[in-house]
C-alpha cells in the first residue's frame, strides 16, 4: 500500500474524517496531490474549518472563563476570530461550544462599524463558509441562523440600546474606540443573563484606558495577544514593508501593530508625545560620545538590572541617545564586558560609571576588562527625580533626541515620577541615560569630530 493510495482513499464524509485525511497526507508529503484531487465541494467544507488553520491565540482558551480579551495589532486576525467564535457559539460547534447560543450581541464603536466590520466586513460573519450561514435583517439590525439563534447589532453610542433585549453570547469590538465605553458595558453586563454561563469575547487594539484596565485585572478574564506580523500571510508584502518597517518599536507600533499597552503617567517627567517629536532616524557626526553605567549593587536572580546607555553630543550642543545596552541579573564581568564592547563599536571617548554602591569595584571591574579604556566614576549627591529633571527639560528645549526607538527605556521615562516608577523597581535605564547626558552636558574635555 503507497501513502498516495492510503491518504487518497481514506474517507471524507465529514469536517473530522477531512481533517484526519489532510493531515495524514500532510505528513506523507503529498498535500499538493490531495488537494488537486479534492472535488470543489469539499474543498469549500476544508476552508471552512476554521480551527484547522487558526493560529492558537485565535481560539477560545481553556478553562472557566467569563470574558475573552483578544487584544492585538491592526490586522492581527481579530475580526475573523470573533466572527469565527459567535458562528460557532450560535451553532454550537465544538471547540466553541456543546449546544447552540439562541440570543447574542453584537456591539460596536458605531451601527455602522458593526455592519461593516463584524457582520458584512471581508472577515465578518456573512463571509464565513459553511452551510448553515445566517440572515441579514438590515432594517432589524439582527442575523438569524437557520437553527434559530439570533444576533443583534449594538451601538456604543446608544448604550440605552442596551436595556431589555438579554444574551447568552456578546461580542465586543474595537472596545478601546467606544465613546461611551464605560456606561456601554455595564448595560451589556445586566443584560447577559441567559444561558449556564453567559461568555463575552472583547477584540480590541489596545489604549490605555481604565475599563480596559479593569477587564485584564478581572479574575473570570482570560487574555489572549497577537501582533500584526503574526497575520502576515493574510497582509500585502507593501502594507508589512511600508507600515510595520516604519512604525516598529515606536509608541503608536507598539499599540497599534504588537498590541501593547502601552502606558504613561500624568506626572512623569517625560511623555510619549515629546519623545516621539524628539525621535529622529540619524545620527550626525559627534564631538564628543560617552558610555554611562548604572551598576548593580549585587548580581543574581533578584539582583537590578545594570543600566548601560551609549549618547554623543553633536558641534551644536544637541545630545543624542544613541543605544540602550542594559543587561539583566548579570555579573560584574558580564556587565562589563558589555559595556566596554559598547564603547569601542562606538568609538566612544569615555565610560561613565556610578560608584554609589559598588565603589571601587565597579570600576575595577572595567579596568580589568580593558585597563586602556578611561574610566569616570561619579557620585550620586541628589536624589534620582531631581538628577533627571535637567535632562528632561534639555527634551522639552530640543536639545535631547533620541536616535533610533528605545521601547523598555522609553517604558522607564514615561513611568518616572516624583515618587520613582510605579512598581517600585529601580529606573537604571533611566538611571544610565541620564549620567550619560549629564556627563555630555558638563563635559569640558576637547572636542573630537567624529561619525557614526
Amino acid at each position: 500500500m503507497t501513502p498516495a493510495r492510503d491518504c487518497l482513499t481514506m474517507p471524507m464524509d465529514s469536517v473530522a474524517s477531512l481533517r484526519r485525511a489532510l493531515l495524514h497526507c500532510a505528513d506523507a508529503g503529498l498535500l499538493t496531490t490531495f488537494l488537486d484531487e479534492l472535488p470543489p465541494e469539499v474543498l469549500a467544507r476544508l476552508a471552512a474549518d476554521w480551527p484547522l488553520f487558526a493560529r492558537a491565540d485565535q481560539m477560545p482558551p481553556p478553562g472557566d472563563w467569563n470574558i475573552w480579551l483578544m487584544i492585538g495589532g491592526r490586522g492581527a486576525g481579530k475580526t475573523r476570530a470573533g466572527a469565527e467564535w459567535v458562528r460557532g457559539m450560535a451553532l454550537g460547534l465544538p471547540p466553541f461550544a456543546t449546544t447552540p447560543a439562541g440570543r447574542i450581541a453584537l456591539v460596536g464603536e458605531t451601527y455602522a462599524d458593526v455592519r461593516d466590520v463584524m457582520i458584512e466586513g471581508v472577515s465578518g460573519l456573512l463571509s464565513l463558509g459553511g452551510a448553515a450561514r445566517p440572515a441579514w435583517s438590515p432594517a432589524r439590525r439582527r442575523l438569524e441562523w437557520p437553527n434559530g439563534a439570533v444576533a443583534q447589532a449594538f451601538s456604543a453610542e446608544d448604550p440605552q440600546g442596551l436595556r431589555g433585549p438579554q444574551f447568552e453570547v456578546a461580542w465586543c469590538d474595537e472596545l478601546c474606540k467606544w465613546r461611551n465605553a464605560r456606561e456601554t458595558w455595564d448595560m451589556l453586563q445586566f443584560g447577559l443573563r441567559l444561558g449556564v454561563r453567559p461568555r463575552q469575547l472583547v477584540t480590541t487594539t489596545p489604549r490605555p484606558m481604565p475599563l480596559l484596565r479593569a477587564l485584564m485585572a478581572d479574575p473570570r478574564a482570560v487574555l489572549s495577544r497577537a501582533r500584526t506580523r503574526d497575520n502576515a500571510a493574510n497582509l500585502a508584502p507593501a502594507f508589512l514593508e511600508a507600515v510595520v518597517g516604519r512604525y516598529a518599536g515606536t509608541r503608536l507600533g507598539r499599540q497599534e501593530l504588537d498590541g501593547e499597552l502601552v502606558e504613561e503617567r500624568s506626572d512623569a517627567l517625560w511623555s510619549r508625545g515629546a519623545i516621539e517629536a524628539a525621535r529622529v532616524t540619524l545620527a550626525p557626526p559627534f564631538v564628543r560620545l560617552v558610555v554611562a553605567i548604572d551598576p548593580p549593587a549585587s548580581s543574581g536572580r533578584r539582583a537590578d538590572r545594570c543600566g548601560i546607555v551609549a549618547a554623543g553630543r553633536d558641534a551644536d550642543g544637541v545630545i543624542h541617545v544613541l543605544e540602550d545596552a542594559t543587561l539583566a541579573r548579570a555579573t560584574p564581568a558580564a556587565w562589563a564586558a558589555r559595556a566596554i564592547a559598547l564603547y569601542h563599536r562606538h568609538v566612544a571617548d569615555a565610560l561613565v560609571v556610578e560608584v554609589n554602591q559598588g565603589g571601587e569595584m565597579a570600576t575595577a571591574v572595567l579596568r580589568q576588562c580593558d585597563a586602556a579604556a578611561p574610566v569616570t566614576p561619579v557620585r550620586a549627591t541628589r536624589g534620582k527625580y531631581v538628577r533627571a529633571e535637567p535632562v528632561a527639560a534639555l527634551a522639552e528645549q530640543g536639545r535631547l533626541k533620541f536616535c533610533g526607538v528605545f521601547p523598555e527605556l522609553e517604558d522607564e521615562l514615561c513611568d518616572f515620577g516624583p515618587d520613582g516608577l510605579s512598581g517600585g523597581r529601580s529606573p537604571d535605564r533611566m538611571d544610565a541615560m541620564v549620567w550619560a547626558v549629564t556627563a555630555l552636558m558638563g563635559d569640558g574635555a576637547p572636542p573630537r569630530i567624529r561619525s557614526l
